[in-house]
């Protein structure tokens, strides 16, 4: 996502296991042939110049996808079991959100200073019957 035209995502870490089962399919995502029209990974890098791509073995552990933004914050996903189609899917939304966390605007109810114009209901406003009534004014 780009703030004020700067695209937000500086580093794509791409962190895998080269003998665990859970990171079997990045692997093959990653293997794919660099001329092969369905390697993904190339098509994203070329599209994306400004972000820099790390790919890393860390053996032992579950893969993930990281995303490290201006703001110095980051987006840590994890890829363990995934088809390419979710890991295309989480690099797509890395590039596009902001880092940043969400913030709730304003709270449940609405909620204003000003005293309501129609003022306060009462029981001797019940205009709808036709019946008089009597009111004493105590002092």
């Amino acid at each position: 996502m780009a703030t004020r035209g700067i695209q937000q995502l500086q580093k794509l870490r791409i962190r895998y296991c080269e003998h665990g089962g859970s990171s079997s399919t990045i692997r093959q995502y990653l293997q794919q042939s660099p001329t092969s029209p369905t390697n993904h990974l190339f098509q994203f890098a070329t599209s994306h110049p400004s972000i820099q791509i790390i790919i890393k073995p860390r053996n032992g552990h579950h893969p993930y996808i990281q995303g490290e933004y201006l703001t110095g914050s980051s987006k840590q996903i994890c890829v363990k079991n995934c088809s390419e189609a979710r890991i295309k899917e989480v690099m797509s939304m890395l590039v596009n959100t902001s880092g940043r966390k969400i913030t709730r605007l304003g709270g449940l109810a609405v909620r204003g200073d000003c005293v309501s114009v129609q003022g306060v209901w009462t029981p001797m406003l019940n205009l709808g019957k036709e019946e008089s009534f009597d009111v004493k004014i105590v002092e």
